[in-house]
């Protein structure tokens, strides 16, 4: 019986091990992506800039060098997210949300957009259209006053 335990214990603290080390893995960083496809060299370049001044943490400088490469190649899904990034790191979260999705829509098969830490703050994608669910209001119980006054059995 004693050898049960032991063994219930050591197993149960394997588990436990398994779940931390599970739990604990760290989410990838949130990087710039480089443009693909045909896309102009212009809007290559800008990407490049943008992506030193967003890892140099110049947030300001990489949001407009990424907007200037969203102007360039506006069917990119990876310019969108680029400049999402930027937005999002300087705290224009709306605006943000707004490329985020876009990136998502013009990007459908991109794992990285679609698996993105960056993204999952706002929501399927696929979802944008449907109306947001109101949150539940309590109200007041019918129960002992629903029949109008005067009225009996």
């Amino acid at each position: 019986m004693k050898k049960i335990i032991q063994r219930s214990a050591i197993v149960g603290i394997m588990l436990v091990f398994v779940g931390m080390t599970a739990c604990s893995q760290k989410r990838m960083p949130l990087v710039p992506l480089v443009l693909e496809g045909e896309v102009k060299s212009q809007a290559t370049t800008l990407t490049e800039q943008g992506t030193q001044a967003y890892q140099a943490k110049q947030f300001e400088e990489a949001k407009r060098y990424f907007e200037q490469a969203v102007v360039a190649e506006p069917t990119s899904g990876q310019a969108h997210y680029n400049y999402a990034l930027a937005l999002n790191a300087l705290g224009d979260s709306e605006v943000a949300r707004q490329h985020f999705i876009e990136a998502a829509d013009l990007a459908p098969g991109d794992k990285v957009i679609w698996d993105s830490p960056a993204l999952s703050p706002y929501g399927n994608p696929e979802n944008k259209n449907k109306a947001k669910l109101q949150p539940h209001t309590p109200r007041r119980s019918s129960f002992g006053g629903g029949m109008p006054s005067g009225g009996g059995f």
